[in-house]
């Protein structure tokens, strides 16, 4: 992070443990606002890859699983990025800059990303580099949140992945509980807009935002999970993050494969666990009196929520989740089907 940024947000409470940004003092707090209220969540967290050059929009939509094309000034999109067996290296938001795209993702993706995007660059006019230290990185989530977008900065953007810029600052809508966006921009542009954002927003920590992610249903890869999934595991069809007509990229062919011949048998579930230890991503769950040996689901990413359960999505065997399951073990805590805010259809 930043020095300058990281002093603007202890001056605005934040506590850190070296870089970590924790939370604003009250963690519990912090987490009911999140669910409730009006919250303003610093994303330095999450990592920033800028890809740009003459060849960029050509190079990525041989890479990516969605329509790379389909993302201009005004819209965003949801995408992934897979081995040639189909499973999701890393999911990730992409935004156009005045010469490439923006990839936001969790931190510890970014360097997987670029080196493998990096093989295939061979002759293409392509720059690969790290954004995190030239952009600041925000997000702004609750009820009257457009409301407050819009007194504060004079845009806002109406639906999920539409963007709008205005004085420095780029502001993308995307998926939440309430109206949420993360806002993107150079520091003195960002910290004029904090500043005027804060003013009716409680800021809060990075967690609290993970866990906005997950009650909207938004599935991450992290380093425990890369490889695990094919992108209709992670529902990304139903979050119109895959695209099946654009043409060849890695992993396509299984993608294809699972859409058009195949009926899911494994997709993304949001559960209510009844423990008080934090599941971590990847590790399994069960159906009731299930085989010890072989679980019927992992763990994408969980968080604490207000009501003293872990909220999480796993991606679960769909005929396993009929039933009663268990994180961990068998027999460990129940893990409660929680509907998602979205349909996902019954195939591929």
């Amino acid at each position: 992070m930043r020095e300058d940024w990281k002093n603007h947000l202890i001056d605005a409470g934040a506590e850190f443990e070296e870089d970590d940004l924790l939370h604003y003092g009250n963690p519990e707090r912090e987490r009911r606002m999140a669910v409730n209220g009006e919250v303003i969540c610093d994303l330095s967290h999450r990592g920033l890859l800028e890809v740009r050059g003459d060849d960029a929009t050509d190079f990525l939509q041989g890479q990516f699983g969605n329509d790379i094309r389909a993302v201009d000034h005004q819209h965003g999109q949801l995408s992934s990025y897979a081995s040639p067996k189909g499973r999701a290296y890393a999911v990730f938001r992409v935004l156009r800059t005045a010469d490439g795209y923006l990839l936001e993702m969790p931190a510890d993706r970014v360097d997987p990303v670029a080196k493998r995007l990096q093989m295939f660059v061979l002759r293409a006019n392509v720059i690969i580099e790290h954004a995190g230290d030239s952009r600041i990185h925000f997000g702004f989530s609750g009820p009257d949140a457009e409301k407050e977008l819009q007194n504060a900065l004079g845009i806002c953007p109406e639906s999920p992945e539409d963007v709008a810029e205005k004085d420095g600052v780029t502001v993308v809508r995307v998926p939440g509980l309430h109206p949420r966006f993360e806002l993107f921009g150079e520091l003195d542009a960002m910290r004029k807009a904090w500043d005027s954002l804060n003013v009716h927003a409680a800021p809060v920590g990075p967690r609290d935002w993970a866990l906005l992610d997950i009650l909207a249903g938004v599935p991450t890869v992290v380093e425990e999970t890369t490889e695990m999934f094919v992108p209709q595991m992670l529902n990304l069809h139903a979050l119109g993050a895959i695209s099946f007509d654009k043409g060849c990229y890695p992993g396509q062919e299984v993608v294809a494969r699972m859409h058009y011949l195949g009926k899911l048998k494994k997709r993304m579930f949001r559960l209510a666990i009844h423990t008080q230890t934090p599941p971590q991503p990847g590790s399994p769950v069960f159906q009731a009196a299930g085989n010890p040996d072989q679980s019927d689901g992992q763990i994408v990413a969980a968080e604490l929520h207000p009501d003293g359960l872990y909220s999480a999505l796993a991606v679960v065997q769909v005929a396993a989740a009929e039933t009663d399951l268990h994180w961990g073990t068998p027999d460990g805590p129940k893990a409660q089907i929680v509907e998602l805010p979205y349909a996902v259809p019954e195939g591929a």
